[in-house]
Formats: structure tokens, sequence, C-alpha cells
């Protein structure tokens, strides 16, 4: 898949930043790390997963 629209990056960090908030926030609070919301803490994991996959996968083609 070719991103070359901004808007198909918005929406691919959007939808990393909803994964992260989703999966890594059930991890964090699952573990009782619960210093900061979980669901902040999922979402800026994802968001930045979403950016180095974004930079990184169009290297790797």
């Amino acid at each position: 898949m070719i991103i070359d629209n901004d808007f198909e990056i918005a929406y691919l960090l959007v939808a990393f930043a909803l994964l992260g908030a989703i999966l890594v926030g059930a991890l964090v609070s699952a573990i009782h790390l619960d210093k900061w919301h979980p669901r902040l803490v999922g979402a800026l994991v994802g968001l930045l997963l979403g950016a180095a996959l974004i930079e990184a996968v169009p290297l790797l083609t």
C-alpha cells in the first residue's frame, strides 16, 4: 500500500492510537500500573508505534 496523502497518514496514526489505547491500555491496567491513565499511555505508545511504522516501512520495500 502506498501512502502518499496526508489524510491517509492521519487516518493510520489515529487507528494505531486507538489500537494502542485498547491493547496497551488494557495491559497497563491489568498489571496495575495506574500512576498515569492507562488509555492515555496506550494511545501514546500506539501513536509512536504507528509513526515509526509509517516512516520505516517505505525503507524496507
